[in-house]
Protein backbone atom coordinates (compact mmCIF):
# COMPACT_ATOMS: atom_id res chain seq x y z
CA UNK A 1 0.00 0.00 0.00
CA UNK A 2 1.36 3.38 -0.90
CA UNK A 3 2.27 5.85 1.66
CA UNK A 4 -0.91 8.13 2.25
CA UNK A 5 0.90 12.08 1.40
CA UNK A 6 -0.01 13.75 4.49
CA UNK A 7 1.99 10.98 6.69
CA UNK A 8 5.16 12.44 7.96
CA UNK A 9 8.24 9.62 8.09
CA UNK A 10 12.01 9.35 9.17
CA UNK A 11 12.93 8.20 5.69
CA UNK A 12 13.50 10.08 2.42
CA UNK A 13 10.62 9.62 0.16
CA UNK A 14 11.57 11.27 -2.34
CA UNK A 15 13.09 9.34 -5.73
CA UNK A 16 15.74 12.23 -6.77
CA UNK A 17 16.80 14.56 -4.92
CA UNK A 18 15.87 18.44 -4.72
CA UNK A 19 18.38 21.69 -5.51
CA UNK A 20 17.97 24.52 -4.46
CA UNK A 21 16.35 26.59 -7.20
CA UNK A 22 14.18 28.97 -7.92
CA UNK A 23 12.36 29.25 -10.97
CA UNK A 24 8.50 30.76 -11.69
CA UNK A 25 5.33 28.54 -11.81
CA UNK A 26 2.07 29.40 -12.32
CA UNK A 27 -0.56 26.98 -10.51
CA UNK A 28 -4.48 26.89 -11.12
CA UNK A 29 -6.48 24.45 -8.48
CA UNK A 30 -9.00 22.44 -9.94
CA UNK A 31 -12.41 24.11 -9.38
CA UNK A 32 -10.36 27.97 -9.84
CA UNK A 33 -11.24 30.46 -12.58
CA UNK A 34 -7.65 32.15 -12.66
CA UNK A 35 -3.90 30.93 -12.04
CA UNK A 36 -1.31 32.05 -8.68
CA UNK A 37 2.36 32.48 -9.52
CA UNK A 38 4.79 31.79 -7.35
CA UNK A 39 8.49 30.44 -7.52
CA UNK A 40 9.88 27.40 -6.33
CA UNK A 41 12.01 26.77 -3.35
CA UNK A 42 13.54 24.05 -4.79
CA UNK A 43 12.82 21.45 -7.58
CA UNK A 44 13.45 17.88 -8.66
CA UNK A 45 12.11 15.51 -11.66
CA UNK A 46 9.31 15.02 -9.74
CA UNK A 47 8.34 17.50 -7.73
CA UNK A 48 8.91 21.06 -5.88
CA UNK A 49 8.20 23.10 -2.62
CA UNK A 50 6.86 26.41 -3.01
CA UNK A 51 7.17 28.89 -0.40
CA UNK A 52 3.63 31.05 -0.08
CA UNK A 53 1.36 32.42 2.60
CA UNK A 54 -1.84 31.07 1.15
CA UNK A 55 -1.34 27.17 1.11
CA UNK A 56 -2.85 24.52 -0.04
CA UNK A 57 -4.71 21.26 1.36
CA UNK A 58 -2.62 18.15 1.00
CA UNK A 59 -4.81 16.38 -2.35
CA UNK A 60 -5.47 20.10 -4.52
CA UNK A 61 -5.20 18.87 -7.71
CA UNK A 62 -3.49 21.56 -9.66
CA UNK A 63 -2.77 22.49 -13.23
CA UNK A 64 0.65 23.61 -13.01
CA UNK A 65 3.42 25.16 -15.67
CA UNK A 66 7.08 25.29 -14.59
CA UNK A 67 9.29 27.56 -16.75
CA UNK A 68 12.77 26.42 -17.52
CA UNK A 69 15.01 28.45 -19.15
CA UNK A 70 12.00 30.27 -21.51
CA UNK A 71 10.66 26.94 -22.07
CA UNK A 72 6.65 26.40 -21.05
CA UNK A 73 6.45 22.78 -18.90
CA UNK A 74 3.18 22.51 -18.26
CA UNK A 75 1.84 19.46 -15.69
CA UNK A 76 -0.73 17.72 -13.73
CA UNK A 77 0.22 18.36 -9.77
CA UNK A 78 -0.72 17.19 -6.60
CA UNK A 79 -0.25 18.90 -3.14
CA UNK A 80 1.74 16.01 -1.17
CA UNK A 81 3.09 18.37 2.13
CA UNK A 82 1.10 21.15 4.01
CA UNK A 83 2.98 23.67 6.39
CA UNK A 84 0.39 26.52 7.17
CA UNK A 85 1.32 29.91 6.30
CA UNK A 86 4.54 28.85 4.60
CA UNK A 87 4.72 26.37 1.69
CA UNK A 88 3.80 23.43 -0.39
CA UNK A 89 5.36 20.37 -1.36
CA UNK A 90 3.89 19.85 -5.44
CA UNK A 91 4.57 16.18 -7.04
CA UNK A 92 4.06 16.47 -10.86
CA UNK A 93 1.81 13.74 -12.25
CA UNK A 94 2.48 14.21 -15.61
CA UNK A 95 5.14 15.57 -17.44
CA UNK A 96 6.23 14.85 -20.69
CA UNK A 97 9.17 12.49 -21.58
CA UNK A 98 10.24 15.67 -23.55
CA UNK A 99 9.62 17.60 -20.72
CA UNK A 100 11.29 16.11 -18.13
CA UNK A 101 14.42 15.66 -20.10
CA UNK A 102 14.37 19.26 -20.48
CA UNK A 103 14.36 19.68 -16.83
CA UNK A 104 17.33 17.01 -16.26
CA UNK A 105 19.17 18.65 -17.64
CA UNK A 106 18.24 21.93 -16.48
CA UNK A 107 18.79 20.59 -13.20
CA UNK A 108 22.33 18.84 -13.80
CA UNK A 109 23.39 22.36 -14.92
CA UNK A 110 22.44 24.19 -11.76
CA UNK A 111 23.65 21.61 -9.80
CA UNK A 112 27.61 21.37 -11.59
CA UNK A 113 27.05 25.66 -11.19
CA UNK A 114 26.45 25.48 -7.53
CA UNK A 115 29.75 23.06 -6.82
CA UNK A 116 31.48 25.23 -8.45
CA UNK A 117 30.65 28.60 -6.46
CA UNK A 118 33.57 29.31 -4.12
CA UNK A 119 30.66 30.07 -1.56
CA UNK A 120 29.93 26.32 -1.13
CA UNK A 121 33.33 25.04 -0.58
CA UNK A 122 34.76 25.29 2.73
CA UNK A 123 38.24 27.18 3.45
CA UNK A 124 40.86 26.33 5.59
Amino acid sequence: MPEQPHETSQKERRRYPRTKVSIPIEFKPEGAAVASRAETADLSLFGCYVEMSFTLPVGSKLDLVLWVEDARLPTKALVVTHHPQFGNGIEFLDLSQEDRTRLEHFLKTCQAQSEEKPEAKTSG
